[in-house]
């Protein structure tokens, strides 16, 4: 009778309710096998905080630690991270659709809408070819990664170790986790290492982008081999989402990049000591990793107040839509910008590329950038009524990157206490499954009861 109950109950739960807890279930029982004594290296203990905070960080692809990943775990409790990384780049959906096409088993109707509407996808046909197509470009994305690293790692390394730091590395950037193996230092003793860096940031960019724009791109990549589309043309013919998402993402890489090099330019403890060709490759990483990546080649507590200032900013807006990063969306921030500019403009609709942007999208804008900053906000309380103490930057440091699933930190990651790793932990978690999906799961009962009725209108002042 209670299995029959419980059955009923998940098969009345929406998509976002599904994915709240999924996310949630997967956590948990990360965090309990990681618990376990062969998961930990011979010498260390773990605690359950950190256990869980460990399979957080991995599922909610974030990066940010309380225990070195290098020399804390064994060999089977790095795997178990791996794991726990790829479920979280991959995405809960997919994985769960590919291991039903792989037993042949037939994926219901329930399911395909949880699929659509997870991908937000405009129709359901074609989405087991789109689940495939989704792994397909992770695995080959992350296998052009490792061997990129490769090449650097093996040399340095050896031949098993090198490739074992290329693989979980390559899957770690791809995801946006930002966790390695290398030690504390992430990746700053290759700071001055091109290939390290560019393989880092095309890694990144490529997952930040959204899998729908790259297949967007090459549709129309591959007119123009045929010559059926003149390369001038490319850019206008893309869907309006992969133009707002690579002018939106361009601008901000671009912007960031200069910002963070005119800040560090003569800052011996970043960049300073560094050549012109070194200074830009480390600004541009910078730039790059606060989207959600997690990895550092410059110490993320010797930068500049404007420095930190743009990481914060570039932290919470994150990746764009259906991708492996995080944030409120590159998508969000540009809905926002042009719905303001419009306002000033004193036009009714909000128009870009020739095109008009719904209302609907707006006030999903608005939620998702609402919510995000509420939590932030309510994580930041917490933090300081359990460490009143605590640096004010790096306490709103620590809260952004977990909001925005970076995992960089300016060493208070190390510091917390228990009660305040969990509130980390929860806010980590937020910021995963994303606070629209997260507004939808807890609303989705009151709006099936709310009645289609208009209240009379009164004038309020604003500003």
């Amino acid at each position: 009778m209670f299995i029959q109950n419980l059955q009923y109950k998940l098969h009345k739960l929406n998509t976002a309710q599904i994915i709240t807890l999924s996310f949630a279930g997967v956590i948990f029982v990360g965090g309990l096998i990681l618990w376990l004594p062969f998961c930990t290296a011979a010498g260390q203990t773990t605690s359950f905080s950190d256990a869980m905070f460990t399979a957080t960080t991995c599922v909610c692809v974030t990066g940010l630690v309380t225990v070195t990943t290098a020399t804390h775990w064994s060999l089977i409790g790095k795997l178990v991270i791996l794991l726990l990384i790829q479920i979280g780049g991959i995405g809960l959906i997919a994985l769960a659709s590919v291991i039903f096409i792989s037993l042949n088993k037939k994926i219901s109707l329930k399911n395909r809408r949880m699929i659509q509407e997870s991908y937000n996808l405009e129709q359901m046909s074609g989405l087991v070819t789109v689940v495939r197509k989704v792994v397909l470009c992770v695995f080959a994305a992350e296998g052009i990664g490792a061997v990129g690293y490769a090449f650097c790692f093996v040399p340095e390394f050896g031949l098993v170790k090198g490739l074992g730091q290329a693989v979980f590395t390559a899957v770690s950037a791809f995801c946006n986790a930002g966790i390695d193996l290398l030690g504390e230092n992430s990746l700053a003793d290759y700071v001055t290492n091109p290939l390290v860096n560019v393989t880092t940031m095309g890694l990144i960019i490529a997952s930040g982008l959204g899998f729908n724009v790259w297949w967007d791109l090459g549709e129309r990549i591959k007119l123009v081999f045929q010559k059926k589309l003149s390369p001038g043309r490319l850019f206008r013919t893309l869907r309006l989402q992969s133009k707002l998402v690579l002018t939106t993402t361009g601008i901000l890489l671009l912007g960031g990049t200069i910002c963070i090099l005119l800040f560090e330019y003569k800052n011996p403890d970043t960049l300073g000591s560094l050549s012109f060709g070194q200074k830009l490759m480390a600004a541009a990483f910078q730039s790059v990793t606060t989207r959600t990546a997690g990895f550092f080649t410059v110490a993320q507590g010797a930068l500049t107040s404007g420095s930190v200032m743009i990481c914060l900013f570039l932290m919470l807006v994150g990746g764009s839509p259906m991708g492996t990063a995080g944030g409120v969306k590159t998508t969000t921030l540009a809905v926002l910008v042009l719905s303001i500019i419009a306002n000033l403009r004193g036009k009714k609709d909000v128009e870009v590329y020739g095109r008009k942007i719904r209302s609907s999208y707006i006030r999903s804008a608005q939620v998702v950038v609402g919510m995000a900053v509420s939590v932030l906000l309510i994580s930041v309380l917490g933090i300081f009524a359990i460490m009143p103490d605590a640096p004010f930057v790096d306490v709103l440091y620590e809260l952004t990157s977990a909001i925005g699933t970076v995992g960089l930190s300016r060493g208070l990651t190390a510091v917390l206490n228990t009660p305040a790793k969990w509130i980390v932990i929860f806010t980590m978690y937020l910021g995963r499954i994303g606070p629209l999906t997260l507004g939808a799961a807890v609303v989705s009962r009151a709006q099936k009861r709310t009645k289609d009725v208009h209240l009379a209108e009164e004038n309020i002042m604003i500003g």
